[in-house]
């Protein structure tokens, strides 16, 4: 069997994890609500944040423009690792080691806690334990990538150098993280969501927030067909914060695209997950499928509205994957849209210092599967303790500091 290029570009893109799951259908909001906990945005993070509180005697509710899962949600790579490219050496150095602890320990933990959510709750949904590489192709980075093993060492995380990875790719070498893992991420919060929904959380679909107004020290929503919800704390995890009342959000966070194709090749792929260390990034995973291995091949990205025509950028990853695999077929394509932050690190926790009951997850950075579980045990710990040990290196009110800088500083906007 041969692919043809032009049947792949003559189907409309389509993710494979939207298109092998049954679409949810729980209700849009039809009437005016008092709540203590309002929840913007139904994907991984609102599913999990609820996920969390749904244990305390709150009266909690999601609010999703769309259906659950199909925002950027649906449309990841789906790693659930730690290793996020080149990251704990940067942040030791710009940071400090505090700080730096505090994000391992964060993503370290979350690779914990979506494991034993599978477990606790037998959720089928293709979950493997993965080793998670970057490797390096040029001289220029190698240093990077032994620095960087031994910064995430020191951070106690398990990870190593190697000098080979299974691919025909020269490589100057690479990094390993073990223990490390993958999942369909759609199955997995189709079945949180129903959950917390059996638990007294409601969902509601279809039902985007427009406004948001503080009001006698809770909030007041309006929707998109002009209900109100009146809740005592709202948090943002709809992707990108629409709102900009306070935050200046719109200045500190920019968009990137992405490109995924989901091809069917003559070689089994060899387990593991991988990215470059260098531009443009390529990544690969696999994902078991009843009708076969689909092996994904993921990069091309740019800044949102800044690439070129997109069947390029699905070109360059089929030249790409090409040199690697027999390409059989390629019955997957999609693009996916990822918030940057322009420090690197997400924004997770008060949506500004002086908004106690408003609080913020975004800027995942590409790494969503644990940055959206850090984002659910931090969010919890600041609604019910005031406090969590991570809450400064994802701080929403930090400043963008310089790269020689070892202090860092808030603002109170």
């Amino acid at each position: 069997m041969t692919f043809s290029r032009k049947k792949v570009f003559d189907n409309l893109p389509i993710s494979y994890w939207i298109d092998s799951i049954t679409p949810s259908t729980y209700p849009s909001l039809e009437d005016n609500i008092k709540i203590d906990i309002a929840i913007i945005g139904g994907g991984l993070a609102g599913i999990q944040i609820a996920y969390q509180l749904s244990k305390e005697n709150l009266n909690i509710a999601i609010f999703e423009a769309n259906n659950i899962g199909h925002g950027a949600s649906g449309y990841t790579t789906a790693k659930i690792t730690s290793q996020h490219n080149i990251i704990y050496s940067k942040i030791r150095e710009q940071l400090g080691e505090e700080l730096a602890q505090q994000y391992a320990s964060a993503n370290e933990i979350a690779i914990h806690e979506i494991k034993r959510i599978v477990e606790e709750n037998n959720i089928e949904c293709d979950y493997t334990t993965q080793s998670s590489y970057v490797y390096a192709q040029e001289e220029k980075n190698l240093q990077k990538i032994h620095d960087e093993v031994k910064a995430a060492t020191s951070l106690g995380i398990e990870a190593s150098f190697v000098e080979d990875i299974p691919f025909p790719i020269a490589i100057k070498g690479a990094l390993r993280f073990d223990n490390q893992s993958q999942f369909h991420p759609l199955k997995y919060l189709t079945s949180l969501a129903k959950i917390i929904s059996e638990k007294g959380v409601n969902i509601y679909e279809k039902t985007r927030i427009i406004d948001v107004e503080e009001e006698n020290n809770n909030y007041i929503l309006t929707t998109n067909n002009g209900k109100k919800i009146r809740a005592e704390k709202v948090i943002i995890s709809s992707h990108y914060p629409f709102y900009n009342k306070h935050g200046l959000y719109f200045s500190r966070i920019y968009a990137s695209r992405a490109y995924i194709i989901a091809i069917k090749a003559k070689e089994k792929y060899p387990g593991g997950m991988y990215i470059n260390a260098e531009e443009p990034a390529r990544s690969l995973r696999y994902v078991n499928t009843p009708s076969g291995e689909l092996i994904l091949v993921v990069g091309d990205e740019h800044k949102t509205g800044q690439g070129e025509d997109m069947n390029k950028h699905y070109n360059a990853l089929i030249d790409f994957a090409k040199d690697i695999f027999t390409i059989e077929d390629i019955p997957y394509r999609w693009s996916t849209q990822d918030c940057m932050t322009l420090d690197d690190l997400p924004y997770i926790g008060y949506y500004t210092a002086n908004t106690p009951n408003l609080l913020v997850a975004t800027g995942f950075q590409k790494w969503g599967m644990t940055n959206s579980t850090v984002a659910s045990i931090i969010l919890k710990d600041l609604i019910l303790k005031g406090n969590s040990p991570w809450q400064d290196v994802y701080n929403p009110s930090r400043k963008t500091i310089a790269a020689s800088t070892k202090k860092i500083y808030y603002c109170k906007c």
